[in-house]
């Protein structure tokens, strides 16, 4: 079970352990309760109340344990991890591999070989911090335990958590680099389909053209937002789907059951160490050959 330390500093003086341990150490309510009621709160070594006063100095340990889950079948695959420690993996996935299972979902996923590749261990979540779509490609980041997915995913969408993709489109964007801001809603809500839409939520996409070829453009691109399909969306949207993508344009058959989508670099400051973490993955073969 993970434990957590913090000694006290000046400005947490006279907090209360509760808001000690979620302001001190951005632990959310759930986890608290969960080390509450199945763990250990200790000040200075002895069990403590979550409504006692902290004092500047003190020494306040937490012992949270995991949600009782069900643990996913082993399924031992090659994985590219690029970074792993203590707190999270930074993986390559392959496509099509789905992230994680589901009622909808027999066959292997990330959460089945991420499991394997751990050695099965009684305790593991699956804990992804952001997600690719099955036919997406790329790094992506899954924490280790609760505190290191709550810490993670507060960085999302900030200048902390960095994500750039690569993607080849058919046609080409109307300039060579710019900014789509334009709100993605449901299309309707028997559909995995998004659409651009006034009454949708914000979404913000940066772009930049790598390279062209005959009917086709390598676009770098950097999500601001993370709207479900918003790559795929607001490129559609601009005349110039990705490429292989069924549901917003045309399928190919040299890309079976993937479209031309690719997580190329992820950049995240450390939640715990404050270093910066950064990783980068090539453009896979057979999204290049499409620029030949």
């Amino acid at each position: 079970m993970p434990e957590y330390r913090l000694v006290i500093p000046s400005e947490l003086e006279g907090f209360t352990v509760r808001r000690a341990a979620m302001g001190g150490l951005g632990m959310s309510g759930g986890q608290f309760k969960r080390a509450k009621f199945h763990g250990s709160v200790l000040l200075n070594g002895q069990p403590v109340l979550a409504d006692a006063r902290v004092h500047a100095g003190d020494a306040l340990a937490l012992v949270v344990p995991d949600k009782e889950n069900t643990l996913p079948a082993p399924c031992a695959m090659p994985l590219s991890i690029p970074y792993e420690d203590d707190w999270f993996w930074m993986v390559d996935k392959p496509a099509p591999l789905p992230t994680a299972c589901s009622c909808r979902q027999s066959g292997p996923t990330l959460e089945n070989a991420l499991y394997a590749y751990a050695g099965c261990p009684a305790q593991f979540v699956y804990r992804p911090v952001n997600r690719l779509d099955k036919g997406t490609s790329g790094l992506m980041l899954a924490a280790k335990n609760a505190h290191a997915q709550h810490l993670l995913q507060q960085l999302l969408h900030g200048p902390d958590f960095v994500r750039e993709y690569l993607a080849v489109v058919e046609g080409a964007p109307p300039q060579s680099e710019g900014v789509i801001d334009l709100p993605i809603a449901k299309a309707d809500e028997a559909s995995v389909r998004r659409v651009v839409s006034a009454d949708g939520k914000p979404a913000r996409t940066r772009y930049r053209v790598e390279a062209r070829a005959k009917g086709r453009t390598l676009v770098r691109l950097r999500l601001d937002t993370g709207r479900t399909h918003q790559i795929r969306v607001h490129m559609a949207h601009l005349g110039c789907p990705v490429a292989g993508d069924f549901l917003y344009g045309s399928e190919l058959a040299s890309l079976p059951g993937r479209f031309a989508l690719h997580s190329a670099l992820l950049r995240v400051r450390h939640p715990v160490t404050g270093e910066w973490v950064e990783r980068e993955s090539p453009l896979p073969q057979a999204l290049r050959a499409l620029m030949r």
